[in-house]
C-alpha cells in the first residue's frame, strides 16, 4: 500500500517582504530607465539655471534671487519624479501584470507600495543632486541642522503626497499614455505659486490661486526653514494640505485598485 505524504505547508512570508521585492523591482526598473532618471534631474537643475542666470537679474537686481527660487526648485524637481510614477503604475495595471500578481499569494497592493517608496527614494537622492547644484551657483542657506531635518521632512511628506496622487491617477487612466497626460496637469501648480514670484506681484485674479493653493504653503515653509524667512501660518496650512491630500490619494488609489479587481 502506497503512503501518501502531505506536503509541507507553505511557510509564510515575513511582513514587508512583499514591500520590498516591489521596491525593489521598481528601483531596478528605475535605474534602467536612465534618460526619464536624467529629465527628472536636470530639467529641474536648467529651469533654475535659466530662472537664476536669465530672469534674476530682471526680477531681484540685489543677485539673491537664487535664495528665493531654490525651495520652488525642489518641489519642481520632486513632482516631475514622482509623475513617472502615474506612468508605471498605469503600465502595470494595463499590462495585466497586477492581475498575475492576484494569483500569487501575495498582497497584490504591494505593487503599487513599491512604486511609491520607490519614488520616494529616488526623488530624495534627486533632491539632493539639485540642492548640490543650488549651492555650487551661490544658494546660501541660514538653516542649522535641526531646520535642515524638518526640512527635508517637508519634502519627504510632499513627495509621499503626490506619488500617491500620481498612482491613483495611474490606477484611474486607462492607459500610460492617459495617465503621462493627466499628471501633467499637476506639473503646473508650481508655476502660479509663489515658487518664482511673490504673490503680490500677480494680477489680483491670479493672486487668488497662488495664494490659496497647496503648493504655496509648502514652499514658504521650506523658505523659512532654510532661509529663516517669516513663515506665518504657512506650516499649519502645508501640512493640513499634505495630510488631507494624502489621504484622499491613498483612499482614492484604494478604491481604484478594488476596482479594476472587481472587473476581473
Amino acid at each position: 500500500m502506497t503512503t501518501v505524504t502531505a506536503a509541507p505547508p507553505a511557510r509564510p512570508l515575513r511582513p514587508a517582504t512583499e514591500e520590498t521585492v516591489f521596491v525593489g523591482r521598481s528601483l531596478r526598473h528605475s535605474l534602467r530607465n536612465v534618460e526619464a532618471m536624467l529629465m527628472a534631474v536636470l530639467l529641474p537643475v536648467f529651469l533654475m539655471l535659466l530662472f537664476v542666470y536669465v530672469f534674476g537679474g530682471a526680477i531681484d537686481p540685489s543677485g539673491d534671487y537664487v535664495d528665493y527660487v531654490v525651495p520652488g526648485i525642489i518641489l519642481l524637481c520632486a513632482g516631475f519624479g514622482a509623475s513617472s510614477t502615474a506612468v508605471d503604475v498605469a503600465d502595470d495595471a494595463s499590462s495585466g501584470l497586477m492581475d498575475r500578481f492576484r494569483t500569487l499569494p501575495i498582497r497584490s497592493w504591494a505593487v503599487v507600495t513599491g512604486h511609491v517608496v520607490a519614488s520616494l527614494a529616488r526623488n530624495l537622492v534627486a533632491t539632493a543632486v539639485v540642492i548640490a547644484v543650488a549651492l555650487a551657483i551661490g544658494f546660501r542657506p541660514t538653516a542649522g541642522p535641526g531646520e535642515w531635518l524638518l526640512a527635508v521632512g517637508v519634502v519627504a511628506l510632499y513627495i509621499l503626497t503626490i506619488t500617491y496622487l500620481f498612482a491613483a491617477i495611474g490606477l484611474a487612466t486607462g492607459s500610460p499614455e492617459a495617465a503621462n497626460g493627466y499628471g501633467f496637469v499637476l506639473l503646473f501648480l508650481p508655476y502660479v505659486s509663489t515658487a518664482f514670484v511673490g504673490a503680490q506681484t500677480l494680477p489680483r485674479w491670479l493672486r487668488g490661486v497662488a495664494e490659496h493653493q497647496p503648493i504655496t504653503p509648502v514652499i514658504e515653509t521650506l523658505r523659512g526653514l532654510l532661509m529663516g524667512t517669516d513663515s506665518g501660518s504657512a506650516p499649519l496650512l502645508a501640512a493640513a494640505w499634505l495630510t488631507g491630500i494624502l489621504l484622499v490619494a491613498v483612499v482614492w488609489s484604494a478604491r481604484q485598485f478594488r476596482r479594476r479587481a472587481s472587473r476581473r
